[in-house]
């Protein structure tokens, strides 16, 4: 049965099982909405009205690590470590990546002035220096491509977006990390996860919050 992921384009979160799915080489069905103006069927099988959802026959998923904690499970062979302490330590490392594209959001779109932007920015900055110690290299785990890797690209896609717009050298000064998201961004996987206009689109997203991110990263 072929799973369907319901996302709008923007949305980090879903990325994270497409990227799981291209690497697996599972086919699937993908369903943009618009989340200002969801469409009724949406919003009855949403439970939190929010996106990524994995409709797989009659049943509905939500949560992108559970989702993609799913998809992994039904395509073997599984991309998470086999060692169990290994594999926890990757799932709390998922749940920062989170953190980190929660953040991501607030510095770009939520922050209303400079002095929000900055607290924003080095609060990133810590956590990108919090990370720098946990990579093996060149990927997380080393090597092997894991779920945790899936979970930190989209935050890396947007971060390369960002530093080309407007430098913030948040990687300055972390080769694990500089590495680490440049491999991911070489996969295909990774870059065939998104949209053909997902850096316009996301521009374009960032000005139309009309927060500080925009005069940052869309003044030109």
């Amino acid at each position: 049965m072929k799973p369907e992921l319901v996302s709008f384009k923007l949305c980090p979160f879903v990325q994270r099982s497409v990227i799981v799915l291209l690497e697996k080489g599972v086919p699937f069905d993908i369903t943009y909405i618009n989340l200002k103006e969801p469409p009724e069927w949406f919003k009855a099988i949403s439970p939190l009205g929010k996106v990524p959802l994995l409709k797989v026959g009659d049943t509905v998923l939500f949560e992108s690590a559970v989702i993609m904690e799913y998809l992994d499970e039904v395509n073997p062979p599984s991309l998470h470590p086999a060692d169990p302490l290994r594999k926890a330590h990757n799932r709390a490392w998922i749940e920062f990546a989170s953190g980190l594209l929660a953040g991501q959001y607030m510095l770009t779109m939520a922050a209303k002035d400079e002095a929000a932007f900055n607290t924003q920015r080095d609060e990133l900055r810590a956590r990108l220096m919090q990370l720098e110690q946990q990579i093996t290299a060149p990927l997380f785990n080393g090597s092997d491509f894991a779920l945790v890797d899936a979970a930190f690209a989209p935050f890396f896609m947007r971060l390369k977006l960002l530093e080309g717009w407007q430098p913030l050298g948040l990687l300055q000064g972390l080769p694990k990390v500089t590495q680490w998201a440049r491999q991911l961004l070489e996969r295909p996987a990774v870059q065939q996860s998104v949209v053909a206009e997902f850096a316009e689109l996301y521009r374009n997203h960032i000005q139309g919050m009309g927060g500080y991110g925009a005069r940052v990263f869309c003044a030109a």
